[in-house]
């Protein structure tokens, strides 16, 4: 008899993401043995490797809260990567946040070791305040990740958000009326290199809370995902039941759907623009109004949005508000002043020229 299907569900997602980094992890293998396709040998230097020898298989950590999603992801990777022969840590980052936190640390390392993962660490971080408790949080968090990730020589990190997750993201994206990419959602590759997988985004959270039950896996609730104080927690407890409420179910599956759409589309505005922004400089690299004004505006837009990020602007507190007064400097133009950016940018029009600069 096989597993329980919430388990059964858990493991082939965990086990797909881990064929794809096999994948990849033995291409960046050849290629370094046999030199990049098409690139000069210019060195006499004898390959560093025998043409025989293995690479050393990948290490890939889960980031583990203790919570039921990522218990289940944890348990899903300590069953599935031995038999690829992928070795498999843990990390769990300490906020600091809540009364015993450090104990709570403690208590996941155990539990992820007697999973059978190795290595396991817990990172002590210190939450700021920009962007709000909820950003400054996650930015700690991946902070700490990122250094687990460099220091261990991981080639990857297992995050386990679920389609719930990614349909708060979505709503609370369009709250923010940022437009298409932040409709996107979170992506199933993201981070430096591709460093961060998401193999859950296609479950519910359900399932995953299923599978450590049956499972008997000890999961941690936080009290902060359920206070009313933070901005995903009403959202969860009280504006998705509300519109399932009124829509009825699948809310959450179509809003996943939403975001996998609103990806690709953003992705291919994104390379166009990125085509298109060598076209509208000049000489000197400046952007040229009368050029931008014939892009459109979906296009024009991610330019500005490139070149107020390249002037210092801030890409998290750089809203479609701003990039819509500065893009009013080429498609309403009456002599307006200087527009103030985050960052301390300064967006104005000169002779026909839109300059962005640090103020």
């Amino acid at each position: 008899m096989g597993p329980h299907p919430a388990v059964a569900a858990i493991r082939l997602a965990v086990r797909r993401v881990l064929h794809d980094l096999l994948t990849e992890h033995h291409t960046r293998h050849s290629a370094e043995h046999n030199g990049a396709p098409g690139s000069a040998q210019t060195s006499p230097e004898p390959p560093r490797t025998a043409p025989h020898t293995r690479p050393q298989p990948p290490l890939v950590l889960v980031a583990c809260s203790g919570g039921a999603d990522s218990m289940a992801l944890a348990s899903a990777l300590a069953f599935e990567a031995p038999r690829l022969g992928i070795r498999a840590g843990g990390v769990t980052v300490d906020h600091g946040l809540q009364p015993g936190s450090d104990t709570r640390a403690a208590e996941v390392v155990l539990r992820l070791r007697e999973l059978g993962l190795d290595p396991v660490e817990s990172a002590a971080v210190t939450v700021g305040r920009d962007g709000g408790p909820e950003a400054a949080a996650r930015d700690a968090r991946y902070a700490a990740l990122d250094a687990a990730a460099e220091r261990l020589g991981a080639t990857a990190i297992l995050l386990g958000h679920t389609r719930d997750d990614q349909a708060e993201t979505v709503l609370l994206g369009l709250a923010r009326g940022s437009g298409t990419r932040s409709l996107s959602g979170m992506a199933a590759v993201s981070g430096a290199g591709g460093r961060y997988r998401r193999p859950f985004l296609e479950l519910d959270r359900q399932t995953a809370r299923k599978a450590c039950m049956v499972q008997s896996l000890p999961v941690w609730d936080d009290p902060h995902n359920s206070d009313p104080a933070y901005t995903r927690s009403r959202l969860r407890h009280e504006g998705l039941p509300a519109l399932e409420k009124c829509l009825g179910k699948g809310v959450v599956e179509a809003l996943a759907r939403t975001a996998q759409l609103s990806r690709d589309d953003a992705d291919a505005l994104d390379a166009w623009a990125g085509q298109a922004e060598a076209t509208v400089r000049d000489a000197a690299g400046l952007l040229e109004c009368a050029k931008l004004y014939a892009l459109p505006p979906a296009v024009r837009r991610r330019i500005l949005r490139r070149a107020a990020i390249e002037a210092g602007a801030p890409a998290g507190s750089l809203f479609a508000r701003h990039i819509e007064e500065v893009d009013r400097l080429i498609t309403g133009w009456r002599g307006q002043k200087a527009i103030n950016l985050p960052g301390k940018v300064v967006a104005q029009r000169q002779g026909g020229r839109l300059v962005i600069r640090q103020g």
